[in-house]
């Protein structure tokens, strides 16, 4: 039976019933259900003393009928309370019939004079029902309304119950708080004022009607920070945000005012920047109750909820990196609008993952800017449920909704809420209601479309004025607070008219952001051949030692023993295999003290079971990871089956990426066409955070491309789409074909001494394919080979060079050995960009005799051949692919085959058939 049980079932009858259970409680108390056990101890608080005889009648307690209805109409405020709450600062809430009438319960007004014993359990011990029902309105139904009778976990449940209900004393602030409160106000206010009379209609996505939010950040912070959190990161969309910066994390006025009159000189060289409320900031501030915190918010494009995940793999990095995996000395802060938190599907997506193993941050506070409308779209036609922030319930959490005109409910409300986060460890969502003056833009006129609304919302004091108002009715220290607050925002607001300089938060660097400066801006030189990579072969002894070993006891099933056996087999036969290749890049890395993290659908074993970086005993389902057992002085492998996402969970490692510089971090796809369910990720964020940013970042996609009959839904990574936004050598694309060139890969883009987005089109066929080998040597020698040519031939003789990337060269090369083919040269290009020019010009050159093809299995339309067209060496190649088409593969096995003859074919004809 749950806390808040309906006892309403019950009738008069069960009195005798009830009787017998009490007779159990006064024995044992914890012979009974938890809600039993909370009823009885209101009844015996109303006892004079403890029962001592053996029966205790119906009539001496009480007419527990009635008094269990009583209880129900508690438990009824507590799960449907909110559904009455005064939380719309600017019109009455809609009825959702929430039943909490006295009828609704079996009661009358008759009864509004009769003592009930049950009132001790809201803190009212033999209250009258009316006293009763008084309290229970002023905790559940004005400025705060709460749900969390959801919650199953009866600890969290009982502990924000109890905390709720007997916050009278946190609710009374001291003046000095109530100044605070204002002086937050006051700049929040003055800042929107300043620049909406001196940047008249240009954009800046005011905080105009939510100017709460200034205060309530800056009461989480301080809260948290009291808690022993020592850095807070925000990720938030463009509403409010330049309010944010300046007033939380003390971006100067000057600095901003420069970007809305255009002063700021850019440097072009750093890239193409970002429009001014899409930028992040960094500083370390320091609390109103003085401890100092690092802020940290995040850049953000204007896909409204794409940088919460993003924010998540940033501390997660962080609380592994820099804070030895504490999640109570890192907070994430997601600021949400309404219309996004309840229509953005990775607002689910992120809260799904939070409290996974691979991707729990410690709990993340969401505050919503409730503005009750989505650019011009009403509540109403934005969602289904009642609440914008109903996902929330997925995690069985406190959702907090309150007045955002109520500036000190707001600020207690968040400070709850840091409590409870820092105690549990888990998400929890504050949902202010406020409302927004101008339209989704200062230019935008919302009478269009909300004319009632906006007629209520222009006749509406700000929540400065709302709140120096009330302090002028309250006592006569606090309306002195007021009078002297407002000659300090009129200062305020000349300051910022006159110019007066501010002076910018001094600032430590973090470690990582240490490590970050170690790095430079890539040049195109760079590109055109790779660093050295190669490792000496003791150290793949030692590796390959660890992962063909298990512990004493420990009894792997039949199939990985013998995938073991052959590991090891195969690095004493010299023909290591792809899942070699990668492992080795892998423990070589965390050899030399770099840290590898990997997530992805069942990326452990590997969509084609070719990893199996842990195994599992076949008798006790216990887990051993060879690559965790390097050593004491090893970095730290980490990988993580992740849930079924893969815009979320590419954004955390996105993000995570931030955080970690040094460290090989990557996202693997099931299948390299589902990366299109994260597109947002990858066109705002890999494709272009650096240029719109200047930020770095190594996150390594891994993506299973190939044509091998599998249909339109696993045969292309898309190729095309990554290299239509290369450009500015902003990525890397690659298409290796060896192991050795994947190990080198991998390896590179930690050694390299800047950091790019690595897409690597990996194999599917090829990871068991027979010739798909490298011996040792090529891991003891070199690096990565841009492209590589054929050494089966004599240049000089050869008639026709065919140039091709990825697993279409194990099928022309094998028809090249049937037929005998020394005319045809079949050179490999591993990666298609950066384009390595003196590599490529230098291949042209060699074959200049030579009729030159460029071979693909993708389709006419798609592929990389386009993407060539960019570069002038390859004016002269002609195209050998599929037929032009909407979709990436045939779903016909048959077709597939004579498609895939009728490439290898024709790249050796004597003459080519145009596609």
């Amino acid at each position: 039976m749950a806390l808040n049980q309906d006892f309403s079932y019950l009738s008069a009858s069960d009195n005798s019933f009830i009787d017998n259970m009490y007779q159990e409680f006064t024995k044992n108390p914890e012979s009974v259900d938890e809600s039993w056990k909370m009823f009885f101890r209101g009844v015996d608080f109303a006892l004079s003393k403890p029962q001592s005889d053996d029966t205790t009648s119906s009539t001496q307690i009480g007419n527990w009928s009635k008094e269990l209805k009583v209880y129900n109409l508690i438990t009824g405020y507590r799960a449907r309370g909110h559904l009455l709450s005064k939380t719309n600062p600017i019109r009455e809430r809609k009825n959702r019939h929430p039943h909490l009438d006295l009828s609704d319960f079996g009661l009358t007004e008759a009864d509004l004079k009769e003592k009930f014993t049950i009132g001790e359990s809201i803190g009212k011990p033999n209250a009258t029902l009316k006293e009763i029902v008084e309290h229970l309105n002023a905790i559940y139904c004005d400025s705060i309304g709460v749900e969390f009778t959801h919650i199953n976990d009866t600890e969290i449940l009982k502990w924000f119950q109890n905390k709720y209900e007997n916050s009278a004393k946190e609710r009374v602030f001291s003046i000095d708080k109530k100044k605070r409160i204002l002086t937050k106000l006051n700049e929040a206010v003055a800042f929107e004022n300043f620049l909406h009379t001196k940047y008249v209609g240009q954009k800046r996505f005011s905080l105009e009607g939510g100017e709460t939010t200034i205060p309530a950040l800056d009461a989480i912070i301080s809260k948290s920070a009291e808690l022993g959190v020592e850095e807070v990161v925000i990720g938030m969309a463009h509403r409010g945000r330049l309010n944010v910066l300046a007033n939380i994390l003390g971006k100067t006025y000057e600095y901003i005012f420069n970007e809305f009159e255009g002063t700021a000189k850019p440097d072009l060289t750093m890239g193409d920047g970002d429009v001014k409320y899409h930028k992040g900031y960094s500083s370390k501030a320091k609390t109103h109750g003085g401890q100092e915190v690092y802020l940290k918010l995040m850049p953000n494009p204007s896909h409204l909820e794409a940088v919460d995940a993003v924010v998540l793999g940033y501390v997660r990095a962080q609380g592994d990196n820099l804070y030895k995996e504490n999640p109570t000395k890192i907070l994430p802060i997601i600021i949400h609008g309404d219309a996004a938190v309840a229509g953005q599907g990775i607002v689910y997506e992120t809260v799904q993952m939070s409290n996974l193993r691979g991707y729990d941050v410690g709990g993340s506070i969401h505050f919503v800017i409730n503005n009750q409308i989505g650019f011009t779209t009403d509540f109403d036609d934005a969602r289904s449920s009642i609440y914008c922030t109903s996902v929330a319930r997925v995690l069985e959490t406190p959702i907090i909704h309150v007045n955002g005109d109520d500036a000190e409910a707001v600020i207690y409300a968040v400070e709850l809420a840091a409590e409870f986060r820092a105690k549990f460890n888990k998400d929890i969502f504050v949902d202010m209601v406020c409302y927004r003056k101008h339209g989704h833009n200062e230019s935008d006129e919302p009478r269009f479309t909300q004319p009632a609304f906006y007629k209520l919302i222009s006749k509406h004091a700000n929540p400065r004025e709302v709140y120096k108002d009330r302090l002028i009715e309250g006592k006569q220290i606090e309306a002195q607070l007021a009078v002297q607050m407002e000659e300090q925002f009129k200062n305020l607001l000349q300051d910022r008219f006159n110019y007066v300089k501010q002076n910018a938060l001094p600032y430590a660097y973090q470690k990582p952001e240490e490590e970050w400066k170690e790095y430079r801006r890539s040049t195109p030189t760079d590109f055109d051949q790779s660093p050295k990579t190669n490792v000496k072969k003791e150290v793949l002894e030692k590796i390959v030692k660890v992962l063909t070993n298990v512990p004493e006891g420990f009894k792997p099933l039949q199939k990985i023993q013998k995938l073991i056996e052959e590991r090891a087999e195969r690095f004493t036969d010299n023909k290591l295999d792809w899942a070699m290749g990668e492992l080795l890049a892998y423990g070589s890395l965390l050899e030399e003290g770099h840290h590898v993290r990997m997530s992805g659908q069942d990326c452990i074993r590997g969509t084609f079971s070719h990893r199996h970086a842990e195994f599992v005993d076949e008798n006790m389902n216990a887990r051993y990871s060879p690559l965790k057992n390097l050593g004491d002085k090893a970095g730290r492998f980490r990988i993580y089956n992740s849930l079924l996402s893969e815009y979320a969970v590419l954004g955390f490692e996105y993000g995570y990426s931030y955080g970690s510089p040094k460290n090989l971090n990557i996202w693997e796809a099931q299948f390299g066409d589902f990366s299109n369910g994260a597109q947002t990720i990858i066109d705002q964020f890999i494709g272009a955070g650096e240029t719109k940013w200047q930020r770095q970042s190594g996150v390594v996609m891994l993506l299973p491309h190939g044509y091998e009959g599998q249909g339109p839904e696993h045969s292309s990574a898309r190729p095309e789409r990554f290299l239509q936004l290369a450009a500015e050598w902003n990525i890397v694309v690659a298409n290796p074909t060896t192991p050795a060139n994947m190990f080198h890969m991998l390896r590179r883009q930690v050694k390299w001494e800047f950091r790019k987005p690595l897409i690597v089109l990996t194999p599917k066929s090829l990871l068991r394919h027979p010739d798909c080998v490298s011996s040792v040597k090529e891991f003891t020698d070199g690096g990565f080979q841009e492209i590589i040519d054929d050494s089966s031939v004599d240049a000089k003789k050869v008639k026709r060079l065919v140039l091709c990337s990825g697993k279409v060269y194990y099928d022309l090369k094998a028809k090249q050995i049937k037929d005998s083919r020394t005319d045809v040269a079949i050179v490999r290009l591993e990666q298609l960009y950066p384009m390595s020019e003196s590599q490529s010009l230098a291949l042209v050159k060699k074959y200049a005799h030579a009729e030159k093809v460029w071979v693909q299995e993708e389709p006419k339309n798609m592929g990389a051949f386009t993407f060539l067209r960019r570069y002038t060496q390859f004016d002269d190649f002609k195209l050998i692919a599929r037929k032009s088409s909407a979709s990436p593969a045939t779903g016909y096995a048959s077709v597939h085959a004579s498609e895939q003859v009728a490439i290898v074919e024709n790249a050796f004809a004597d003459k080519i058939e145009s596609v």
